[in-house]
């Protein structure tokens, strides 16, 4: 009896699934739709005879067929990938900006996620704030940036959007009558001037007792109970509390997070699907 080989194209999208959880996501990554991606399912849990995906209206789970399958469909993409990789000689390389205020504790698995997609693109990331990146990439120093929404930019593709609040440390008290304390990032910083603006608006007097050169480091700040910082939820340090209300701060918005890209080539878009796939999902998932 003849064995026919199985669907690359079936087997990503088996993969897709099962990384992101969910068919929407999958199809967003593999840029495709969503009937599209559950036809390839389809037809490779016949060509497998077996089922691969638990499906039901909550959620969507691996079967044991699936998770068996799943290390063997990984190393049958990287395979691929380095045979094609192998016809061209070298390296393809991607340059990504991701603004500090959205790169969070997810970026290792988004990472990862674009080396599974392919893993001979040599990626390289750099950190900065939102208008810095921007700039960078208008002098095309950048192929990509994933950047908080900037003031005079309209273009991009909206990824998402984040609700901030007013974080400090448990244990820290705000003096009556003093100005708020906040630590904040360097200029310029979109999150920082937004801050100030709402205290100001709300005619709060507020002065910067720290000035960081990173989310992290500005988290640190908060830790240390030096004073109060503007920031997504995903990015708080443990322990760290919502101080709005208690101490009657005005209420921030929800920032657009926006992919701006040239990229042309058919790997470096698809290895960039798959990471506003996962971002979206990261960060719809940490605010569920």
């Amino acid at each position: 009896m003849k064995r026919h080989p199985l669907d690359l194209d079936a087997v990503q999208a088996f993969v897709r699934i099962a990384d992101l959880g969910s068919f929407t996501r999958a199809a967003e990554a593999m840029r495709t739709t969503q009937a599209a991606v559950s036809l390839k399912l389809q037809r490779l849990e016949q060509r497998l005879d077996c089922r691969l995906v638990e499906r039901t209206p909550r959620y969507v789970a691996l079967s044991a067929q699936g998770v068996a399958f799943l290390e063997h469909a990984r190393e049958l993409l990287e395979v691929h990938e380095r045979a094609l990789a192998g016809m061209t000689g070298r390296r393809q390389r991607l340059v990504i900006g991701i603004s500090d205020h959205v790169a969070g504790p997810e970026l290792p698995a988004l990472i990862a996620r674009m080396n599974a997609q392919n893993p001979q693109l040599l990626i390289e990331i750099r950190i900065g704030s939102s208008g810095d990146l921007l700039q960078s990439f208008d002098r095309r120093e950048l192929d990509t940036v994933i950047v908080r929404l900037h003031v005079g930019r309209s273009d991009g593709e909206f990824l998402t959007d984040e609700k901030f609040g007013w974080f400090a440390a448990p244990s820290w008290k705000h003096r009556a009558g003093d100005p708020l304390p906040l630590a904040t990032l360097a200029e310029p910083c979109g999150v920082r001037a937004m801050a100030g603006q709402f205290l100001d608006a709300a005619g709060v007097p507020w002065t910067e007792v720290f000035v960081g050169g990173g989310v992290a480091a500005v988290a640190a700040a908060v830790v240390a109970g030096l004073g109060v910082a503007a920031l997504a939820p995903r990015m708080l340090p443990w322990g760290a509390v919502d101080v709005g209300s208690k101490l009657g701060l005005p209420d921030l918005p929800r920032l657009p997070v926006l992919l701006h890209s040239r990229v042309s080539d058919s790997r470096s878009r698809e290895a960039l699907a798959a990471l506003a796939a996962a971002f979206k999902s990261a960060v719809r998932g940490r605010n569920n």
